[in-house]
C-alpha cells in the first residue's frame, strides 16, 4: 500500500493527460522545444501532490501511536485501510486540484497508521533468531509495491484521457487487502498483556510459538508491560537522558534513509529518465526495471540480516551508494547541458548506476532504517519512540518530496553530489554510533546492548545513578 503510493506518483505525475487536465502550466514547459532538462518540471503544486500525503503520515503517526497502545496493533491497521480506500475514491475520481490533495491527505493518514502499527506487529510476533528477516518483509513488501506500481505506469500510460485515473484507482487493492487481512491475524501477546488481557496474551504466545514451553519469553513480556505501566507520559519519558541512545537512532536512521537520495530517485524515476531523454515509455520502462531491483535487492536482505548482522550491510551500502551517486553526478555535469540530450549510451549508463545505487539501498537503509528503531526501544517508550521515528522519516520524505525537483532546477547535477556528501557523514554515522543489535531479545536491549556501548553506556550509568 505504501510502496505503490511511492512509486504511483511519479508516474502519474510524468502523463500528459493527468498533466494537461490539473498542471497545464507544467504540461505546456514540458513540450516546449528548447525547455531546461533540469527545469521543466519544477512546479510546487506538481510537488505538493506528492508531498501532501507525508505531510499528513507525519501528524496522523502520533494520533496512530496512541491508539496502538490503547487499542492494540491490529485496530490501527484497519483503521489504516479505511482511511486508505477513501482516500483511492478521491484520487481516481478527482475533477480539480483540492479532491487530489485531500486524497492524498487521506492516503497519509493511511500511510501513518499502518507505518506505526505494520513494524512493531512484526517485531513483536517475531522469534528472535529471525526477527531482522520477519520484519524486513514489511520493507519487501514496500518494494514490491513500488514495483507494481511501475508496472501499472506502464501499462497505462497509453490508455488516453483516463489511464492515470486508473492508476490511482488500482491502490485500492492492497488497501481492500490490508482491510480483509488485520481481520484475520491474531494481536501480538505483548499488546495483549499491555492491555492486562493476561490470559489471551499467554495463550496467544503459545499459539504463535507454536509450544507451551513460553515461561522465560512470558516473564520477558510481564516484566516489560509492568516497567511500562509504570511511565505514564511516554512522550516525557523518552525525553529523559536514559531514552536517548534509542531517539537518536532511531531519528537518525529515518533522517538519513531519506538524505541517501532513494526517494527522490523512486518518486521521481520516471521524470528523472525523461529528463536524461528517455521518451515516456523508455522512461517508465527504465523506472519498472529500478523496480525489480529494488525488490530482488530487499530478498538479499532477508537472508543477509540475522548471520551477518545491520552494521556490516549498511557499511557495505554506503560504499557502493557513495561511490554511485558521485559517478552518475560526474556523467550528468559532463553531458548533460540545459537544452540537449543525453547520448544513449550514457543515458544507459545512467539507468545502470542507478540501478546498483538502488540495490545497495535495498539491502540496508532501507529495510534497516524500519527494523533498528523497531527493535531497540524498552516497551515502556515503544510506540511513542516509533512515532518519533516514523514521523521523522515522514517530515524529511516530504521535504525531499517537496524540494526535489526545484532543488534538480538549481544545483542540476549537483544534486547527485549532494546526497553523496550526505552518505559519508552515514557512514561514520554507523562507524562510531550505531551499536549490533543481531540476535539480541527485543526486550534485553538496554542491558545487552546499550549499557556496554562505549559510547551511549555513559547516559545509562547516569540514569541508574539518578535512581539510587
Amino acid at each position: 500500500m505504501f510502496g505503490y503510493d511511492i512509486g504511483i506518483s511519479g508516474g502519474v505525475t510524468s502523463m500528459d493527460d493527468f498533466l494537461e487536465e490539473f498542471f497545464p502550466g507544467v504540461y505546456a514547459r514540458k513540450h516546449k522545444a528548447k525547455e531546461d532538462n533540469y527545469c521543466k518540471y519544477d512546479n510546487q503544486g506538481l510537488q505538493l501532490f506528492t508531498s501532501s500525503l507525508y505531510l499528513a503520515a507525519l501528524v496522523s503517526s502520533f494520533v496512530a501511536s496512541k491508539l496502538c497502545t490503547k487499542h492494540g496493533r491490529r485496530l490501527t491497521m484497519q483503521a489504516a485501510s479505511v482511511f486508505f480506500l477513501a482516500g483511492v475514491v478521491l484520487n481516481a475520481a478527482a475533477r480539480n486540484i483540492a479532491m487530489l490533495i485531500i486524497g492524498r491527505i487521506l492516503l497519509g493518514v493511511g500511510v501513518g497508521f499502518a507505518n506505526q502499527a505494520v513494524p512493531l506487529f512484526l517485531s513483536e510476533i517475531a522469534p528472535v533468531r529471525i526477527r531482522g528477516a520477519l520484519n524486513i518483509l514489511f520493507q519487501l513488501d514496500v518494494t514490491i509495491g513500488i514495483f507494481v506500481a511501475n508496472i501499472v505506469n506502464y501499462l497505462v500510460s497509453n490508455i488516453h484521457p483516463w489511464g492515470w485515473r486508473l492508476a490511482l484507482g488500482l491502490a485500492g487493492v492492497p488497501a481492500t487487502m490490508l482491510c480483509l487481512g488485520s481481520f484475520v491475524i491474531a494481536e501480538t501477546p505483548t499488546s495483549l498483556i499491555e492491555r492486562e488481557q493476561l490470559i489471551e496474551g499467554l495463550a496467544m504466545l503459545k499459539k504463535i510459538r507454536g509450544t507451551g514451553n513460553v515461561d522465560a519469553e512470558h516473564q520477558e513480556i510481564l516484566h516489560a508491560c509492568e516497567m511500562a505501566r509504570q511511565v505514564k507520559q511516554p512522550f516525557r519519558n523518552l525525553m529523559k537522558r536514559s531514552s536517548r541512545p534509542q531517539l537518536v537512532i532511531a531519528i537518525a536512521m529515518q533522517v538519513f534513509q531519506q538524505f541517501t537520495g532513494i526517494n527522490a530517485i523512486m518518486f521521481y524515476a520516471p521524470v528523472l529518465f525523461q529528463t536524461i531523454g528517455f521518451k515516456n515509455d523508455a522512461s517508465l520502462l527504465s523506472a519498472v526495471i529500478t523496480g525489480i531491483v529494488n525488490v530482488l535487492s530487499t530478498v538479499v536482505s532477508v537472508v543477509l540480516v540475522d548471520k551477518v548482522g545491520r552494521r556490516f550491510l549498511l557499511l557495505e551500502a554506503c560504499g557502493q551508494m557513495l561511490i554511485t551517486q558521485v559517478a552518475i553526478g560526474g556523467l550528468l555535469f559532463v553531458n548533460l547541458r540545459a537544452t540537449n540530450e543525453l547520448q544513449h549510451g550514457v543515458a544507459i549508463w545512467v539507468v545502470v548506476l542507478v540501478c546498483l545505487f538502488v540495490s545497495s539501498f535495498a539491502w540496508s537503509w532501507g529495510p534497516l532504517g524500519w527494523l533498528i528503531p523497531s527493535e531497540t526501544f524498552p516497551l515502556a517508550t515503544r510506540t511513542a519512540g516509533y512515532a518519533f521515528a516514523v514521523s521523522s522519516n515522514m517530515v524529511f520524505t516530504f521535504v525531499i518530496a517537496q524540494a526535489f525537483l526545484s532543488m534538480m532546477c538549481h544545483l542540476r547535477a549537483g544534486i547527485f553530489f549532494f546526497f553523496a556528501a550526505w552518505i559519508v557523514v552515514m557512514g561514520l554515522f554507523v562507524i562510531f554510533l550505531l551499536p549490533e543489535t543481531k540476535n539480541v531479545p527485543i526486550d534485553e536491549m538496554t542491558e545487552k546492548v546499550w549499557k556496554k556501548h562505549w559510547f551511549w553506556k555513559r547516559f545509562m550509568d547516569e540514569e541508574e545513578e539518578e535512581r539510587r
